[in-house]
Protein backbone atom coordinates (compact mmCIF):
# COMPACT_ATOMS: atom_id res chain seq x y z
CA UNK A 1 0.00 0.00 0.00
CA UNK A 2 1.52 3.55 -0.94
CA UNK A 3 2.26 5.63 1.79
CA UNK A 4 0.24 9.37 2.70
CA UNK A 5 3.91 10.90 1.24
CA UNK A 6 3.69 8.64 -1.81
CA UNK A 7 -0.06 9.36 -2.29
CA UNK A 8 0.02 13.43 -1.73
CA UNK A 9 2.82 13.81 -4.68
CA UNK A 10 0.12 12.00 -7.49
CA UNK A 11 -2.15 13.76 -5.70
CA UNK A 12 -0.46 17.07 -6.75
CA UNK A 13 -0.19 15.87 -10.05
CA UNK A 14 -4.41 14.73 -10.49
CA UNK A 15 -6.29 16.54 -8.26
CA UNK A 16 -7.22 20.27 -8.87
CA UNK A 17 -5.43 22.29 -6.40
CA UNK A 18 -8.61 23.82 -5.10
CA UNK A 19 -9.58 21.16 -4.06
CA UNK A 20 -8.60 21.27 -0.63
CA UNK A 21 -7.68 18.74 3.11
CA UNK A 22 -8.06 19.74 6.14
CA UNK A 23 -4.88 16.75 7.66
CA UNK A 24 -2.16 15.58 5.06
CA UNK A 25 -2.79 11.72 5.46
CA UNK A 26 -4.77 9.09 3.37
CA UNK A 27 -7.48 6.85 4.99
CA UNK A 28 -7.11 3.32 5.43
CA UNK A 29 -9.80 2.55 7.50
CA UNK A 30 -12.40 4.59 9.73
CA UNK A 31 -14.98 3.06 12.64
CA UNK A 32 -16.05 3.89 15.78
CA UNK A 33 -14.76 7.45 16.92
CA UNK A 34 -11.24 6.88 14.79
CA UNK A 35 -9.45 6.47 11.76
CA UNK A 36 -6.06 5.13 10.33
CA UNK A 37 -4.47 6.43 7.95
CA UNK A 38 -2.41 4.21 5.14
CA UNK A 39 0.58 4.69 7.39
CA UNK A 40 -0.76 2.75 10.28
CA UNK A 41 -1.44 5.97 12.45
CA UNK A 42 -4.49 6.18 14.17
CA UNK A 43 -6.34 9.88 14.67
CA UNK A 44 -9.40 10.29 17.06
CA UNK A 45 -12.41 11.88 14.73
CA UNK A 46 -14.01 14.80 15.96
CA UNK A 47 -15.18 15.55 12.41
CA UNK A 48 -17.31 12.75 11.23
CA UNK A 49 -17.12 13.78 7.56
CA UNK A 50 -18.68 17.00 9.00
CA UNK A 51 -21.35 15.35 10.87
CA UNK A 52 -21.75 12.84 8.25
CA UNK A 53 -21.02 9.96 10.00
CA UNK A 54 -23.46 10.42 13.08
CA UNK A 55 -24.14 6.75 13.48
CA UNK A 56 -19.91 6.09 12.89
CA UNK A 57 -18.20 4.32 9.65
CA UNK A 58 -18.82 1.03 8.31
CA UNK A 59 -21.91 0.64 10.50
CA UNK A 60 -22.75 -2.89 10.81
CA UNK A 61 -26.40 -2.48 9.42
CA UNK A 62 -25.51 0.22 6.68
CA UNK A 63 -22.95 -2.14 5.05
CA UNK A 64 -25.22 -5.40 5.13
CA UNK A 65 -27.94 -2.64 3.86
CA UNK A 66 -25.66 -1.86 1.24
CA UNK A 67 -23.77 -5.68 0.42
CA UNK A 68 -27.46 -6.54 -0.22
CA UNK A 69 -28.71 -3.71 -2.31
CA UNK A 70 -25.72 -3.69 -4.71
CA UNK A 71 -26.38 -7.69 -5.57
CA UNK A 72 -29.87 -6.88 -6.20
CA UNK A 73 -29.47 -3.43 -8.52
CA UNK A 74 -27.63 -0.21 -8.64
CA UNK A 75 -29.53 2.26 -10.07
CA UNK A 76 -32.64 2.46 -12.63
CA UNK A 77 -33.52 6.56 -12.18
CA UNK A 78 -36.40 6.82 -9.77
CA UNK A 79 -37.97 9.00 -12.45
CA UNK A 80 -37.77 6.07 -14.99
CA UNK A 81 -38.05 2.80 -13.16
CA UNK A 82 -39.05 3.38 -9.47
CA UNK A 83 -38.44 1.01 -6.33
CA UNK A 84 -39.52 0.70 -2.98
CA UNK A 85 -36.72 2.17 -1.00
CA UNK A 86 -37.33 5.45 -2.15
CA UNK A 87 -41.04 5.74 -1.44
CA UNK A 88 -39.96 3.65 2.09
CA UNK A 89 -37.36 6.92 2.98
CA UNK A 90 -39.83 9.54 2.28
CA UNK A 91 -42.28 7.97 4.40
CA UNK A 92 -39.56 7.57 7.20
CA UNK A 93 -38.81 11.04 6.49
CA UNK A 94 -42.19 12.35 6.81
CA UNK A 95 -42.71 10.65 10.51
CA UNK A 96 -39.59 11.98 11.57
CA UNK A 97 -39.72 15.32 10.72
CA UNK A 98 -41.08 18.38 12.89
CA UNK A 99 -44.76 19.00 12.12
CA UNK A 100 -48.22 16.78 12.52
CA UNK A 101 -49.34 17.84 9.44
CA UNK A 102 -49.41 15.88 5.84
CA UNK A 103 -45.87 15.77 4.50
CA UNK A 104 -44.43 14.88 1.39
CA UNK A 105 -40.54 14.31 0.59
CA UNK A 106 -38.31 14.42 -2.44
CA UNK A 107 -35.20 12.79 -2.20
CA UNK A 108 -31.68 14.36 -3.81
CA UNK A 109 -28.14 14.28 -3.65
CA UNK A 110 -26.40 16.76 -1.57
CA UNK A 111 -27.20 19.48 0.75
CA UNK A 112 -26.93 22.08 -2.16
CA UNK A 113 -29.45 20.47 -4.17
CA UNK A 114 -31.69 20.28 -1.41
CA UNK A 115 -31.45 23.41 -0.47
CA UNK A 116 -31.97 24.19 -4.35
CA UNK A 117 -35.18 22.19 -4.46
CA UNK A 118 -36.41 24.24 -1.60
CA UNK A 119 -36.29 27.41 -3.12
CA UNK A 120 -37.63 26.19 -6.08
CA UNK A 121 -40.66 25.19 -4.23
CA UNK A 122 -41.22 27.77 -2.70
CA UNK A 123 -41.38 30.30 -5.38
CA UNK A 124 -43.51 27.91 -7.17
CA UNK A 125 -46.14 27.30 -4.31
CA UNK A 126 -46.05 31.47 -3.61
CA UNK A 127 -45.78 33.10 -6.87
CA UNK A 128 -43.14 35.51 -5.01
CA UNK A 129 -39.62 36.00 -5.87
CA UNK A 130 -37.20 36.87 -3.20
CA UNK A 131 -35.40 34.26 -0.77
CA UNK A 132 -34.18 35.89 2.90
CA UNK A 133 -30.96 34.34 4.41
CA UNK A 134 -29.06 35.72 7.47
CA UNK A 135 -25.69 36.85 7.87
CA UNK A 136 -23.12 34.00 8.50
CA UNK A 137 -25.09 31.54 6.65
CA UNK A 138 -24.35 29.04 4.80
CA UNK A 139 -25.85 27.25 2.37
CA UNK A 140 -23.68 25.49 -0.36
CA UNK A 141 -21.42 25.58 -3.33
CA UNK A 142 -23.71 26.18 -6.44
CA UNK A 143 -24.50 29.14 -7.90
CA UNK A 144 -27.88 30.07 -6.08
CA UNK A 145 -26.35 28.48 -3.06
CA UNK A 146 -23.55 30.48 -3.46
CA UNK A 147 -25.86 33.48 -3.44
CA UNK A 148 -27.29 32.68 -0.29
CA UNK A 149 -23.66 31.86 1.38
CA UNK A 150 -22.78 35.10 3.59
CA UNK A 151 -18.63 34.12 3.51
CA UNK A 152 -16.88 35.12 0.73
CA UNK A 153 -13.18 33.01 1.03
CA UNK A 154 -13.21 30.48 0.05
CA UNK A 155 -16.85 30.02 -1.13
CA UNK A 156 -17.28 32.70 -3.33
CA UNK A 157 -14.33 34.31 -4.05
CA UNK A 158 -14.37 35.53 -7.98
CA UNK A 159 -17.44 33.35 -9.01
CA UNK A 160 -19.77 35.56 -9.33
CA UNK A 161 -22.43 36.68 -10.67
CA UNK A 162 -24.35 34.93 -8.30
CA UNK A 163 -28.06 34.50 -8.57
CA UNK A 164 -30.44 37.61 -8.00
CA UNK A 165 -33.66 37.85 -5.80
CA UNK A 166 -31.53 36.99 -2.64
CA UNK A 167 -31.37 39.08 0.65
CA UNK A 168 -29.58 38.93 3.70
CA UNK A 169 -30.92 40.18 6.82
CA UNK A 170 -28.98 39.95 10.93
CA UNK A 171 -28.71 36.74 12.35
CA UNK A 172 -29.16 36.68 16.50
CA UNK A 173 -25.08 36.29 17.43
CA UNK A 174 -25.31 36.71 21.11
CA UNK A 175 -21.57 37.21 21.29
CA UNK A 176 -21.51 39.83 19.02
CA UNK A 177 -24.96 41.42 19.10
CA UNK A 178 -24.89 42.60 22.81
CA UNK A 179 -26.69 39.89 24.57
CA UNK A 180 -30.29 40.88 22.18
CA UNK A 181 -33.02 38.51 23.52
CA UNK A 182 -33.95 36.21 20.54
CA UNK A 183 -38.07 38.50 20.28
CA UNK A 184 -35.48 41.76 19.41
CA UNK A 185 -33.50 40.18 17.37
CA UNK A 186 -35.90 38.41 15.30
CA UNK A 187 -38.00 41.77 15.21
CA UNK A 188 -34.99 43.81 14.19
CA UNK A 189 -34.60 41.31 11.03
CA UNK A 190 -38.16 41.45 10.38
CA UNK A 191 -37.96 44.76 10.34
CA UNK A 192 -35.30 44.96 7.80
CA UNK A 193 -36.80 42.51 5.75
CA UNK A 194 -40.48 44.65 5.54
CA UNK A 195 -38.74 47.88 4.93
CA UNK A 196 -36.22 46.59 2.36
CA UNK A 197 -38.13 44.07 0.55
CA UNK A 198 -41.71 43.46 0.99
CA UNK A 199 -43.06 40.12 2.98
CA UNK A 200 -45.38 40.26 0.04
CA UNK A 201 -42.36 39.48 -2.46
CA UNK A 202 -41.26 36.83 -0.27
CA UNK A 203 -41.48 33.53 -0.93
CA UNK A 204 -38.94 31.88 1.56
CA UNK A 205 -36.65 32.65 5.00
CA UNK A 206 -33.93 29.97 4.49
CA UNK A 207 -32.36 29.69 8.20
CA UNK A 208 -29.94 26.78 9.52
CA UNK A 209 -31.59 26.97 13.14
CA UNK A 210 -27.81 26.34 14.64
CA UNK A 211 -25.38 28.31 11.96
CA UNK A 212 -22.97 25.67 10.60
CA UNK A 213 -20.00 26.83 8.28
CA UNK A 214 -20.60 30.45 9.58
CA UNK A 215 -19.76 29.14 13.63
CA UNK A 216 -21.94 27.15 15.21
CA UNK A 217 -23.99 30.00 16.17
CA UNK A 218 -26.78 29.16 18.49
CA UNK A 219 -29.28 31.71 18.04
CA UNK A 220 -31.07 33.34 21.43
CA UNK A 221 -33.90 31.65 22.64
CA UNK A 222 -36.80 32.89 20.84
CA UNK A 223 -35.25 34.11 17.63
CA UNK A 224 -36.82 31.15 16.10
CA UNK A 225 -40.17 30.89 17.01
CA UNK A 226 -40.54 34.88 16.30
CA UNK A 227 -39.35 34.20 12.79
CA UNK A 228 -41.64 30.96 12.34
CA UNK A 229 -43.95 33.29 13.66
CA UNK A 230 -44.08 35.84 11.66
CA UNK A 231 -43.45 33.60 8.25
CA UNK A 232 -46.61 32.30 8.90
CA UNK A 233 -48.59 35.32 9.23
CA UNK A 234 -47.01 36.50 5.99
CA UNK A 235 -47.60 33.48 3.91
CA UNK A 236 -43.72 33.16 3.82
CA UNK A 237 -42.28 29.57 3.79
CA UNK A 238 -40.38 28.99 6.61
CA UNK A 239 -37.44 26.48 5.29
CA UNK A 240 -35.34 25.28 8.16
CA UNK A 241 -31.77 24.23 6.65
CA UNK A 242 -31.07 21.33 8.73
CA UNK A 243 -28.07 19.54 6.53
CA UNK A 244 -25.74 20.01 9.80
CA UNK A 245 -27.91 19.54 12.55
CA UNK A 246 -30.35 16.79 11.42
CA UNK A 247 -29.78 13.26 12.38
CA UNK A 248 -29.89 13.42 16.29
CA UNK A 249 -26.46 15.34 15.80
CA UNK A 250 -27.67 17.84 18.68
CA UNK A 251 -29.41 15.74 20.76
CA UNK A 252 -32.68 15.70 19.46
CA UNK A 253 -33.69 14.31 15.88
CA UNK A 254 -33.93 17.60 14.59
CA UNK A 255 -32.43 21.16 16.20
CA UNK A 256 -36.09 22.81 15.89
CA UNK A 257 -37.60 20.62 17.98
CA UNK A 258 -35.90 22.40 20.68
CA UNK A 259 -37.86 25.26 20.69
CA UNK A 260 -40.71 23.46 18.96
CA UNK A 261 -40.52 24.95 15.87
CA UNK A 262 -42.16 23.31 12.76
CA UNK A 263 -41.03 24.58 9.28
CA UNK A 264 -42.63 24.71 6.45
CA UNK A 265 -40.05 22.68 4.70
CA UNK A 266 -36.56 20.75 6.33
CA UNK A 267 -33.68 20.63 3.78
CA UNK A 268 -31.79 17.33 4.97
CA UNK A 269 -28.28 15.73 4.14
CA UNK A 270 -25.12 14.68 5.71
CA UNK A 271 -26.29 12.21 8.33
CA UNK A 272 -29.12 11.10 6.54
CA UNK A 273 -27.53 8.13 5.10
CA UNK A 274 -24.37 6.69 7.28
CA UNK A 275 -21.89 8.47 4.68
CA UNK A 276 -23.24 7.40 1.05
CA UNK A 277 -24.54 10.68 -0.65
CA UNK A 278 -28.18 11.44 -0.24
CA UNK A 279 -30.26 14.41 0.54
CA UNK A 280 -34.19 15.47 0.91
CA UNK A 281 -37.06 18.13 0.53
CA UNK A 282 -39.14 17.38 3.43
CA UNK A 283 -42.44 18.96 4.27
CA UNK A 284 -46.13 20.36 4.24
CA UNK A 285 -47.93 18.27 1.34
CA UNK A 286 -49.60 21.50 0.05
CA UNK A 287 -46.29 23.17 -0.79
CA UNK A 288 -44.63 20.20 -1.96
CA UNK A 289 -47.20 18.90 -4.17
CA UNK A 290 -47.59 22.53 -6.04
CA UNK A 291 -44.72 21.72 -8.08
CA UNK A 292 -46.03 19.98 -11.42
CA UNK A 293 -45.35 16.63 -12.51
CA UNK A 294 -40.97 16.54 -13.60
CA UNK A 295 -40.54 19.71 -11.83
CA UNK A 296 -38.24 17.99 -9.31
CA UNK A 297 -35.82 15.35 -9.66
CA UNK A 298 -32.69 14.08 -10.85
CA UNK A 299 -30.44 11.39 -12.15
CA UNK A 300 -29.08 10.03 -8.87
CA UNK A 301 -31.68 11.59 -6.71
CA UNK A 302 -32.69 8.68 -4.51
CA UNK A 303 -29.84 6.42 -5.74
CA UNK A 304 -31.11 2.94 -4.16
CA UNK A 305 -28.05 2.33 -2.71
CA UNK A 306 -27.97 5.23 -0.75
CA UNK A 307 -31.52 5.07 0.11
CA UNK A 308 -30.27 1.39 1.15
CA UNK A 309 -28.23 2.90 3.63
CA UNK A 310 -30.84 5.45 4.89
CA UNK A 311 -33.18 3.34 6.11
CA UNK A 312 -30.37 0.95 8.07
CA UNK A 313 -28.65 4.67 9.30
CA UNK A 314 -32.54 5.87 10.69
CA UNK A 315 -32.72 2.50 12.18
CA UNK A 316 -29.31 2.42 14.11
CA UNK A 317 -29.95 6.08 15.25
CA UNK A 318 -33.62 4.49 17.01
CA UNK A 319 -31.89 1.45 18.03
CA UNK A 320 -29.20 3.24 20.10
CA UNK A 321 -30.99 6.05 20.88
CA UNK A 322 -28.18 8.29 18.95
CA UNK A 323 -30.06 11.50 20.13
CA UNK A 324 -29.46 10.43 23.75
CA UNK A 325 -25.96 9.50 23.13
CA UNK A 326 -25.62 13.29 21.49
CA UNK A 327 -27.16 15.10 24.28
CA UNK A 328 -24.23 12.53 26.73
CA UNK A 329 -21.24 13.88 24.42
CA UNK A 330 -22.55 17.21 24.90
CA UNK A 331 -22.29 16.71 28.42
CA UNK A 332 -19.20 15.85 28.59
CA UNK A 333 -17.58 17.39 26.03
CA UNK A 334 -19.01 20.87 27.31
CA UNK A 335 -17.86 20.53 31.30
CA UNK A 336 -14.11 19.73 29.60
CA UNK A 337 -14.31 22.77 27.27
CA UNK A 338 -15.37 25.27 29.99
CA UNK A 339 -12.77 24.09 32.50
CA UNK A 340 -10.46 24.98 29.24
CA UNK A 341 -11.89 27.84 28.65
CA UNK A 342 -11.60 29.53 32.21
CA UNK A 343 -7.83 28.54 31.89
CA UNK A 344 -7.24 30.46 28.79
CA UNK A 345 -8.78 34.00 28.02
CA UNK A 346 -8.59 33.42 24.27
CA UNK A 347 -12.00 31.53 24.52
CA UNK A 348 -14.59 34.22 24.22
CA UNK A 349 -17.47 31.49 24.23
CA UNK A 350 -18.06 27.66 24.41
CA UNK A 351 -21.20 26.93 22.81
CA UNK A 352 -23.22 24.47 20.78
CA UNK A 353 -26.00 21.88 22.00
CA UNK A 354 -25.68 18.16 21.46
CA UNK A 355 -22.33 16.73 19.81
CA UNK A 356 -22.41 20.35 17.46
CA UNK A 357 -20.37 22.30 19.84
CA UNK A 358 -17.88 25.14 19.41
CA UNK A 359 -15.24 27.35 21.00
CA UNK A 360 -14.84 31.20 19.67
CA UNK A 361 -11.12 32.57 19.75
CA UNK A 362 -10.55 35.94 20.08
CA UNK A 363 -7.84 38.39 21.21
CA UNK A 364 -7.54 38.25 25.07
CA UNK A 365 -9.66 40.96 26.60
CA UNK A 366 -11.75 41.90 22.99
CA UNK A 367 -13.61 39.96 20.54
CA UNK A 368 -11.40 40.98 17.85
CA UNK A 369 -11.22 37.50 16.07
CA UNK A 370 -7.94 35.81 16.21
CA UNK A 371 -7.99 32.95 13.37
CA UNK A 372 -4.04 32.46 13.37
CA UNK A 373 -4.65 31.44 16.78
CA UNK A 374 -7.62 29.19 15.89
CA UNK A 375 -5.61 27.56 13.02
CA UNK A 376 -2.45 27.34 15.35
CA UNK A 377 -4.91 25.47 18.25
CA UNK A 378 -6.59 23.26 15.48
CA UNK A 379 -2.57 22.08 13.97
CA UNK A 380 -1.57 21.31 17.11
CA UNK A 381 -4.37 18.94 17.43
CA UNK A 382 -3.80 17.26 14.27
CA UNK A 383 0.21 16.58 15.17
CA UNK A 384 -1.29 14.99 18.16
CA UNK A 385 -3.98 12.60 16.05
CA UNK A 386 -7.08 14.32 16.88
CA UNK A 387 -8.71 15.08 13.86
CA UNK A 388 -10.55 18.84 14.28
CA UNK A 389 -12.17 21.39 12.07
CA UNK A 390 -12.46 25.09 12.21
CA UNK A 391 -15.27 27.02 10.82
CA UNK A 392 -16.60 30.50 11.42
CA UNK A 393 -16.73 34.11 9.15
CA UNK A 394 -13.71 35.55 10.70
CA UNK A 395 -12.28 31.87 10.42
CA UNK A 396 -11.67 31.52 14.51
CA UNK A 397 -14.31 29.14 15.64
CA UNK A 398 -12.84 25.72 16.40
CA UNK A 399 -15.72 23.11 15.81
CA UNK A 400 -16.75 19.57 17.23
CA UNK A 401 -18.12 17.20 15.72
CA UNK A 402 -17.49 13.58 17.05
CA UNK A 403 -19.50 10.35 15.85
CA UNK A 404 -22.38 9.73 17.79
CA UNK A 405 -20.93 6.52 18.63
CA UNK A 406 -17.51 7.52 19.49
CA UNK A 407 -16.60 5.60 22.58
CA UNK A 408 -16.02 7.37 25.86
CA UNK A 409 -12.11 6.69 25.68
CA UNK A 410 -11.96 8.19 22.74
CA UNK A 411 -13.97 11.36 23.36
CA UNK A 412 -11.79 11.34 26.58
CA UNK A 413 -8.42 10.97 24.73
CA UNK A 414 -9.28 13.04 22.31
CA UNK A 415 -10.38 15.97 24.83
CA UNK A 416 -7.24 15.27 26.20
CA UNK A 417 -4.98 16.18 23.36
CA UNK A 418 -7.44 19.23 22.95
CA UNK A 419 -6.46 20.49 26.36
CA UNK A 420 -2.91 19.76 25.54
CA UNK A 421 -3.13 21.94 22.44
CA UNK A 422 -4.30 25.35 24.17
CA UNK A 423 -0.98 24.52 26.24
Amino acid sequence: MATSEELHKRRVEAVARGVGSTIPAYVDRAGGGTITDVDGREWIDFAAGIAVTNVGNSAPRVVEAVRAQVERFTHTCFMVAPYESYVAVCEQLNALTPGGFEKRSALFNSGAEAVENAVKIARHATGRPAVVVFDHAYHGRTNLTMALTAKNMPYKHRFGPFAGEVYRVPMSYPLRDGGLDGATAAARSIEMIEKQVGAENVAALLIEPIQGEGGFVVPAQGFLPALREWATAAGVVFVADEIQTGFCRTGDWFACEHEGVEPDLITLAKGIAGGLPLAAVTGRADLMDAVHVGGLGGTYGGNPIACAAALASMETMRELDLAAAARRIGAVMVERLRVIAAGDPRVAEVRGRGAMLAMEIVVPGTLTPDPAATAAISAACHAAGLLTLTCGTYGNVLRFLPPLVISDDELGRGLDILAAAFG
